[in-house]
């Protein structure tokens, strides 16, 4: 299954999301948060019923961007 990741700098680190479950994870590096992430989100389908998965599955994502005014 392939799922949207969100990786973001926070502190010294990098914080991981996955908008579709809203699952999160962190690490020193992007792809160490990668990693995380997915390890976290393997946990979650192994321990969550398919009720969960399916109340908590968000089929549809959009990641853009918005231009607004500022100053």
């Amino acid at each position: 299954m392939k799922l949207t990741t969100i990786i973001e700098a926070e502190g010294d680190g990098y914080v991981s999301l996955c908008p579709e479950l809203d699952v999160a994870s962190q690490g020193d590096s992007i792809e160490e948060a990668r990693n995380n992430l997915r390890e976290a989100l393997e946990l979650f389908f192994e321990c969550a019923s398919p009720e969960e998965v399916k109340q908590r599955l968000h089929g549809e994502v959009y990641v853009t961007q918005v231009e607004v005014a500022t100053g």
